[in-house]
């Protein structure tokens, strides 16, 4: 049997590798969502050994099938490194009881601690230059990002991909001309007053909106 591994952002998204690969009687985790499943067998030849579809690697079906040595295709996405950041942070709040434990309170004096460590090692880089240092500082900071989102995921508030969509929202909002084809430099004045507008503007919306 065949195990595809799909993206959970994006399960209808069958990487290109399957097509012409993928035969027989078709298994889903319970996980998959229905409107994946509806359209599947349309992929999949009458003949072969069979699928299990999933977006879910430590499922045990997936595992024991994958540890057993049947054929494995994944959705290239999942490799992407920002994913495999968040799942690992989804896992570590799973199966670690110290993690499991933290609140967004909790975890103040290591937000302090490690974006502190980052403005040090930004006065030591431009001194030694040591970009690795500066790296791992950094990565550091987004350590305490992906932590306080999993925290908010779990109570059902929201999670890494909207604290990015709410980026993004912000810099739509103040910074238009990143986003309606403008080219050029944009003058610093033009920059804040553009910013200035677009933060008054969302002071209007009432909270939720």
């Amino acid at each position: 049997m065949t195990v595809l591994l799909l993206d959970d952002r994006w399960p209808s998204l069958i990487p290109l590798e399957a097509h012409g690969r993928l035969g027989g009687p078709v298994e889903f985790t319970e996980e998959v969502p229905v409107r994946v499943r509806w359209n599947f067998q349309d992929l999949v030849a009458a003949q072969g050994p069979g699928v299990l579809v999933s977006t879910n690697e430590a499922d045990p079906r997936v595992r024991s099938r994958v540890r057993a040595g049947e054929p494995l295709i994944v959705a290239e996405s999942r490799r992407e490194p920002v994913h495999q950041a968040v799942r690992a942070m989804t896992r570590a709040c799973s199966m670690g009881e110290w993690e499991a434990a933290q609140t967004h309170r909790s975890l103040l004096p290591y937000l302090a601690e490690e974006a502190q460590e980052f403005a040090d090692q930004v006065v030591a880089w431009e001194q030694d230059g040591d970009e690795r240092a500066l790296l791992g500082e950094l990565g550091d900071v987004l350590l305490q990002v992906l932590f306080h989102a999993e925290i908010a995921a779990r109570r059902g508030a929201f999670d890494f991909q909207a604290v990015a969509e709410s980026f993004v929202d912000k810099l739509r909002s103040r910074s238009p001309y990143l986003f309606d084809g403008s080219t050029g430099v944009v003058p610093a004045q033009e920059q804040e007053r553009l910013w200035a507008k677009g933060k008054a503007r969302e002071r209007q919306i009432p909270p939720g909106r």
